[in-house]
């Protein structure tokens, strides 16, 4: 591109949407008119104004890498840290899930069990803590724990089975939900144990079961593997225990009770 000296208002404008998109700056090409017009009220030096425009393309461009990471993650919902009530479930310490919320366990590929009856916030915190990773940089990927097995089931059917699991593999943070709810053959629960071996000392895996540890051979029925996946899942990594009681019962109670005074 040729530059060219003392263009008008209009031409200068022309060629920086057409630089724009040359470069793929969408965020410059769209917010320039309005950081211009800022820059020339406050006075900017020429190095603000260009610093102010080439943070502004980088703080978009790490918000929608943020956003496509949360996105392949495959949340069911939108779930925060924020919106977790501390105070209606006091069993669950705020410093420690604060201290998760850095990710450093992610980055040291540690394991992460969140253990309590439904109702208790285990789910959302699972979420909330993936969208945490996601938004740090990490690719994460959630899953309930039946649809992974049968989708480990159907793909050794197929002979598809070392892809699938080096797929899984691949991810930094695995979020496995609702491990727990149903009683799984011992094909499946092997299946699932490659995975989990796949990842071992390597790639962190969270999961949210509402059984304790000891009631896991309702799950995994043969007793050997069962403390085998115990042992993978919890093997220098953090154990949250959410409680028993359903604070999700309480605040529906709380709201019929308000709207039948």
């Amino acid at each position: 591109m040729t530059r060219h000296r003392g263009l008008t208002e209009q031409a200068a404008d022309a060629a920086i949407d057409s630089a724009c998109r040359l470069l793929r700056l969408p965020t410059i090409r769209g917010q320039f008119p309005e950081l211009a017009e800022a820059a020339v009220r406050s006075q900017m030096t020429y190095r603000g104004f260009l610093a102010e425009l080439l943070m502004a393309e980088c703080d978009d461009r790490a918000r929608r890498r943020s956003e496509r990471r949360i996105k392949a993650a495959a949340f069911p919902r939108d779930k925060s840290l924020r919106a977790f009530d501390f105070d209606a479930n006091g069993t669950v310490d705020p410093a420690t899930i604060h201290t998760l919320a850095t990710c450093d366990w992610v980055k040291k590929g540690m394991p992460l069990c969140l253990i309590g009856d439904s109702g208790t916030g285990k789910s959302h915190l699972l979420i909330a803590l993936g969208t945490e990773a996601a938004m740090a940089g990490y690719r994460v990927r959630y899953v309930l724990a039946t649809k992974l097995v049968n989708e480990l089931v159907e793909a050794a059917d197929d002979k598809m089975l070392a892809k699938t699991i080096a797929r899984y593999g691949r991810v930094d943070l695995l979020c496995i939900d609702e491990l727990g709810y149903m009683e799984l053959d011992k094909r499946g629960a092997e299946l699932l144990f490659q995975v989990l071996t796949e990842r071992e000392e390597k790639a962190s895996v969270a999961i949210a079961s509402n059984e304790a540890f000891s009631g896991w051979t309702k799950t995994f029925t043969d007793p050997r593997l069962c403390a085998a996946i115990v042992d993978r899942l919890t093997f220098g990594g953090n154990i949250i225990e959410t409680g028993t009681d359903s604070y999700r019962l309480a605040q529906t109670r709380n709201q019929l009770a308000s709207s039948n005074p």
